[in-house]
């Protein structure tokens, strides 16, 4: 499965910035070894329902720790028996495009 998540505290730091807040979600995603990948706006994790509900109750818990209302954003593509699919996806998109 591919799940594409955000997660922030319901207001930023003192500066304005959630960077802080959402760096330490990233960290807990890049240390759980799943495929992973990270833009402006989510972040893409893949793997079992297990795995990846597991590194988002982490991020979760992580963030109420520090802030007392948070936001969770989550969609998933569930697919059982395929992997590889965070990039195989784009590869097709690209292939259809011929630029891949």
């Amino acid at each position: 499965m591919i799940v594409a998540f955000s997660i922030a505290p319901a207001r930023p730091d003192d500066t304005g910035s959630y960077a802080e807040a959402v760096a330490e979600a990233v960290g807990i995603v890049r240390a759980s070894g799943l495929p992973h990948e990270t833009n402006a706006m989510f972040t893409n994790l893949e793997g079992e329902w297990d795995e990846v509900f597991g590194v988002l109750k982490q991020c979760t818990e992580a963030m109420t720790a520090r802030h007392p209302r948070v936001s969770l954003v989550v969609k998933a593509d569930i697919r059982p028996g395929h992997t590889g699919m965070l990039t195989s996806k784009v590869q097709r998109i690209d292939e259809v495009l011929g630029e891949g």
